[in-house]
């Protein structure tokens, strides 16, 4: 469809996965928020103290990028459902103790997942717990669920357009992909490569 409608090139930010740019018959390019979180990251943490965390093994290539770019280590959440209607149990891989744990992942919706991830690792011995998310979708009461929570802060980009509740929230703060988003444009606009930017 957006072919059809005379598109002839996508600049998307942090796909869900990789492969979705195969679906395009145009040329498409995958931005990545990791420089601008991992800027972020350096002028707000102190890195000596910061573990990097994944909230499932699904989004361990994400956090593991994030982790390389400021040279910390890397912890994941397993989640397991033990049987049918039983909650799901929250397993800590690698050593969280006395770590300030950054949570990274591509979207959050609800934040049901990102504050039980958040719950886990306090109970493993994290010293606080924040979170970098490149889409805020935050669809209704998450943000009331988010502050509510043991959640120190929550960084979403400005991928999507914020609402009232998410301003008023106090652990949640924006960051803008606005110069990378830009920068894309104009680079593409002079026909000049765009692969630089995702370092």
């Amino acid at each position: 469809m957006i072919a059809a409608a005379g598109v002839n090139r996508v600049i998307t930010l942090d796909l869900h996965t990789d492969q979705i740019q195969g679906f395009f018959d145009i040329p498409t390019d995958n931005l990545y928020s990791a420089p601008v979180m991992t800027r972020d990251i350096e002028q707000h943490y102190d890195i000596e103290n910061l573990m990097v965390v994944s909230p499932d093994v699904g989004g361990v290539a994400r956090a593991r990028a994030i982790a390389k770019r400021i040279g910390t280590d890397l912890a994941i959440v397993d989640k397991r459902r033990p049987r049918a209607g039983v909650s799901e149990v929250m397993n800590i891989i690698g050593d969280v103790s006395g770590k300030s744990c950054l949570l990274v992942d591509d979207i959050v919706d609800s934040g049901g997942t990102l504050i039980n991830a958040a719950e886990a690792l306090l109970i493993s011995g994290a010293k606080d717990v924040s979170a970098y998310i490149t889409h805020g979708v935050l669809s209704e009461g998450a943000c009331e669920r988010i502050g509510a929570s043991q959640l120190k802060e929550l960084v979403v980009t400005d991928s999507i357009h914020e609402t009232e509740e998410q301003r008023e929230t106090t652990n949640i703060r924006r960051i803008t992909i606005a110069p990378l988003i830009g920068e894309a444009l104009a680079r593409t606009a002079r026909e000049q490569s765009v692969s630089s930017l995702f370092n």
